[in-house]
């Protein structure tokens, strides 16, 4: 896993901020696996996340940025276990991705690159199906109409996951 690549992104995109910021105030918790957990501040508050990088990627396509899954806290707004699949490519209006963990199907509604749980309650339910899953696939939709599947190993995400809540109080 590229991890630099994977904090620079995780925190460009994640926080909204300026990445020269985000570079001083971010930490790398440590490597569990294919997952990695990251801790900061942002405005004084904890901000904790995991993320990884898909093993395999499949799709049509000439040209892709990166492709990250993240799941985030954020004690002080109580957004805890947010999850976010960040494409690599703009998604097709009105498209949503379908993730796919064992025997569970999810949708995730999409809003240009980026994809989202419905809810907390739909957060919650794929984090656990993340933690007891051996590997995720999602499976989503380009403005171009080009079709991917990324496959996301999930050994090490539920140290990681721990490892994010801790550093959160949680």
């Amino acid at each position: 896993m590229k991890i630099f690549n994977l904090l620079f992104l995780t925190l460009s995109v994640v926080l909204f901020l300026p990445a020269a910021t985000l570079a001083q105030n971010s930490s790398l918790i440590d490597v569990f696996g294919d997952w990695s957990a990251f801790a900061q501040k942002q405005d004084g508050k904890p901000v904790c996340y995991i993320g990884s990088e898909p093993v395999k990627s499949a799709g049509n396509y000439s040209k892709r940025g990166d492709v990250l899954f993240l799941v985030t806290h954020r004690p002080a707004d109580k957004a805890n276990s947010v999850i976010n699949f960040q494409a690599g490519y703009t998604f097709k209006t009105g498209t949503d991705v379908k993730l796919f963990i064992g025997d569970a199907t999810f949708s995730l509604f999409t809003d240009g690159g980026d994809a989202w749980a419905l809810d907390s309650k739909s957060d919650k339910a794929i984090v656990l199906a993340l933690i007891k899953g051996a590997k995720m696939i999602l499976k989503g939709t380009s403005a171009r109409g080009t079709k991917t599947t990324d496959t996301f190993s999930l050994k090490g995400f539920t140290a990681a996951f721990k490892a994010a809540s801790k550093a959160c109080k949680l």
